[in-house]
C-alpha cells in the first residue's frame, strides 16, 4: 500500500495537494492574510474611485467597517500633510535658525579680529633667510 492511499488521498481523490478544487478561480484572488500598507492603499483608492464597500469587503474578506476606518485614517493623515509644521517641528527650526545666526556672528567677529591682528602684524607668510 502507498503513502497515497494510507493517507485517504489515492489517485482518484479529489484533493490535490491538500486543497480541494473550488472550481471558481478563488485562489488566484486570494486576498492576503494581512494587509500592509500598500493593500490597504490601493482598497482605499478603490473605495475613494466609487466601488462599493460592500463588494470589496466581500472581495477583500474585511469587514465593512474596517474599509470605512482605513479610508478615514488615509483621508486624516491626506489632510495633515497638507497643514503646516508641527509646533514641535516648528521650534526644531527656530532653534538651529538660531544657531546658524550664532555661528555667522562669531564668524564676521573671528575675521574682524583678524583684521585688526593684521594691521597691527602682518600676517603674511614671508621666505625664511637662509
Amino acid at each position: 500500500m502507498t503513502k497515497d492511499r494510507v493517507r485517504g488521498q489515492g489517485a482518484s481523490s479529489p484533493v490535490e495537494g491538500g486543497r480541494r478544487p473550488t472550481g471558481t478561480g478563488e485562489e488566484a484572488r486570494k486576498p492576503p492574510k494581512r494587509f500592509w500598507a500598500k493593500h490597504k492603499t490601493e482598497a482605499v483608492l478603490r473605495l475613494l474611485r466609487g466601488e462599493d464597500i460592500e463588494i470589496l469587503s466581500r472581495e477583500l474578506r474585511v469587514t465593512a467597517a474596517t474599509l470605512a476606518g482605513w479610508r478615514d485614517q488615509f483621508l486624516a493623515s491626506g489632510a495633515e500633510g497638507l497643514k503646516k509644521r508641527s509646533p514641535k517641528e516648528e521650534a526644531e527650526i527656530k532653534r538651529l535658525k538660531e544657531k546658524v545666526g550664532e555661528q555667522t556672528m562669531e564668524n564676521e567677529l573671528l575675521r574682524e579680529k583678524i583684521a585688526r591682528m593684521e594691521q597691527d602684524r602682518p600676517l603674511a607668510w614671508r621666505r625664511s633667510r637662509k
